[in-house]
């Protein structure tokens, strides 16, 4: 895990030197630069180590190819196998991009299972790419005749740039051939196959899962667990817990006596993991939410709130841990999100819907979980996004996700969200928390009404503030922050989108 600055046809060493220590919370273990006299590139970037702490330094120079990258290769053991581990020169997993992009191969970009960001120079162009669903994030500017990598906004900031753009997901920039999309998340499926039993898929799908998880609990060093006590987290955390070579540490936040933190005590108690809490008051919301904004780089209201609990949960795990496995994406696999159930009658629609959701993750859910844990110094990953998890939940169909209940129980709901993946995993966790309606982590753990409260403080007005004063605070905060605002703003995150228009006529 890291953050990185690339400068092509840029020779401004001082330039690099200032990039990289704007992101330099990123990868506190270790800071370099490079140049070499034959690329014309210079690279910084800055460590966190996880995989491979002693030898995995980078920027990484061999035989006139240059790479800085972000992220973890999971399949890397595999790779090296493949690749002949002679060939190797250190036990980074990073490394392995450098040896899939000589093996010229037309799809070796396809190889990398993982969460990832990186560019690649050679003496004669420069290579730049996204894992599938953009958990990590690369943004991109041209700076005179030449073009600026990095891994966060703020990297630019105070340099007066045209315009700063997205690397998109799934996607790799050729200095030579331009930009193609090596990867597409599949369409959802709507309708239930005939003769194809339920049981077979929810079986299939905690197999996957199970897979996933253990997949992306590899590390040289200890990985715990958020745990809010939902179902996500609680699910992640309970398949991890099985997993893990010594006991589990699992982290939860909250106001004193939210729910989040007596569901996640019960979950801690069931799994047996190590567990630990931090109660937060408004107070300490107005303490942190200027870093909150800064890090998170966007003002979005929605966006905000569901940093803030992320903010304190990072500040615990950061103390006993450098990597945490967390439940994000799961309600857009699943269908978990209470609008969801307006599509109940169109299964069709819900797919697509899912579908467009996976897409946009990027700049949303996956732009608070990873500006928020790096910019503590702490990895977040998340086994739902497995490449091979979401090929097997697309495939399952939304009639499965979002089911009519069947139930006798006069007060259970008409509908249950992620019903497929209840079923998958209800062994795992107590019924009535596999079982009970969604909250979402910003509820669950009473940082709405503690938000509130602390926005009047900051603000001087009387609660409940309105969101669209509160929108006015965030983003004047943010403001105050950044030499160019206007550019943060303008390529920041927001949950503002286009939905799938719901309509009467059922597919």
């Amino acid at each position: 895990m890291c953050g990185f600055v690339c400068l092509w046809n840029i020779n401004q060493p001082e330039l690099a030197e200032s990039m990289i220590h704007k992101i330099a919370h990123r990868g506190p273990d270790d800071v370099q630069v490079t140049q070499s006299p034959n690329i014309p590139a210079l690279m910084a970037h800055c460590r966190l180590s996880i995989i491979s702490p002693n030898d995995g330094m980078q920027p990484i120079y061999s035989s006139d190819n240059l790479l800085v990258a972000n992220g973890e290769i999971y399949n890397h053991a595999d790779l090296r196998a493949i690749l002949g581990e002679t060939a190797f020169e250190t036990r980074s997993d990073s490394e392995t991009i450098l040896h899939l992009f000589r093996s010229n191969e037309l799809r070796w970009i396809a190889k990398l299972d993982g969460m990832f960001a990186f560019v690649l120079a050679t003496p004669e162009r420069i290579v730049a790419a996204r894992d599938p669903l953009g958990i990590k994030p690369l943004y991109v500017a041209k700076i005179g005749e030449g073009k600026a990598f990095a891994s966060e906004l703020k990297a630019f900031d105070g340099l007066n740039v045209d315009e700063v753009e997205t690397i998109e997901p799934g996607a790799l920039y050729d200095s030579l051939h331009g930009m193609r999309h090596w990867y597409r998340i599949p369409q959802g499926a709507a309708e239930l196959e005939e003769d194809v039993p339920e049981e077979s898929i929810w079986r299939e799908l905690r197999l996957v899962m199970e897979e996933a998880v253990r997949k992306w609990m590899v590390a040289d060093v200890e990985v715990g667990s958020f745990l809010s006590g939902g179902l996500d987290s609680s699910i992640i955390a309970a398949l991890a817990a099985q997993m893990c070579p010594g006991t589990l540490k699992t982290f939860s936040v909250g106001l004193a006596g939210s729910p989040d933190l007596v569901a996640a005590k019960q979950v801690s108690e069931h799994i047996g993991s190590d567990h630990y809490h931090l109660e937060f008051t408004e107070d300490d919301i107005v303490d942190i939410l200027p870093q909150v904004i800064y890090h998170l780089e966007s003002a979005d209201v929605d966006l905000v709130r569901s940093a803030v609990p992320t903010y304190f949960a990072t500040k615990l795990a950061r103390q006993h841990v450098k990597a945490v496995l967390t439940g994000e994406g799961a309600d857009e696999l699943f269908a978990g999100y209470s609008y969801h159930h307006d599509y109940v009658d169109s299964p069709r629609q819900l797919a697509d819907e899912l579908t467009r959701s996976l897409r946009s993750m990027h700049n949303i859910n996956l732009q608070r979980v990873d500006r928020i844990t790096m910019g503590q110094g702490l990895e977040a990953r998340t086994p739902f996004l497995d490449r091979d998890l979401i090929d097997f939940a697309q495939s399952i169909p939304a009639t499965l996700k979002m089911k009519l209940d069947e139930s006798d129980d006069e007060n259970a709901p008409r509908t249950i969200e992620k019903w497929i993946l209840r079923k998958a995993c209800e062994d795992l966790l107590p019924h009535d928390l596999v079982w009970r309606k969604k909250a979402q982590f910003d509820e669950g753990s009473g940082t709405v009404d503690a938000l509130d409260r602390a926005l009047a403080k900051i603000s001087g007005e009387e609660a409940p503030i309105s969101r669209e004063k509160e929108g006015e605070i965030y983003e004047s905060i943010l403001r105050e922050q950044f030499e160019e605002p206007e550019m943060i703003l303008a390529a920041a995150g927001t949950w503002e989108h286009d939905r799938i228009e719901v309509t009467s006529e059922a597919s």
